[in-house]
């Protein structure tokens, strides 16, 4: 059993996208992976997830791809285009997510404030 929650989540979340399914059933949650959902809702590949009790119900959208990035790079505002080209397909096609001191946000948001943070998650 591993210990990243975050990463078994979005490993869930891809071998469910590739079984065609239309939501999953998450035991494990932090608020770190609510976080990440929630960027990930806003963007629209998920369409919701609701917490009951200990369990995390979530209903998958239009993604195609995502993974936690092991091990969390710390970068620099200057480096943030390198991992994103070495983590998404295309230019403007998906998000790398980034915890700065300022929370949690996507590579887009961190460039355009100007912060650094560490690499947590990518999507497209």
């Amino acid at each position: 059993m591993s210990q990243d929650i975050v990463a078994d989540t979005l490993n869930n979340i891809m071998n469910a996208t590739r079984a065609k399914k239309k939501s999953i059933v998450v035991t494990k949650h932090s608020k770190l992976l609510l976080s990440v959902l929630a960027i990930a809702k806003l963007k629209g590949y998920i369409k919701n997830y609701k917490v009951d009790g200990t369990k995390l119900n979530i209903e998958l959208g239009n993604i195609n791809g995502c993974s936690a990035i092991k091990p969390r790079f710390m970068v620099q505002v200057e480096e943030i285009e390198k991992y994103e080209k070495r983590y998404l397909p295309a230019k403007d096609l998906g998000i790398v997510i980034i915890s700065t001191s300022q929370g949690l946000m996507t590579h887009q948001t961190a460039q355009d404030k100007h912060i650094g943070g560490s690499l947590i998650a990518y999507m497209y």
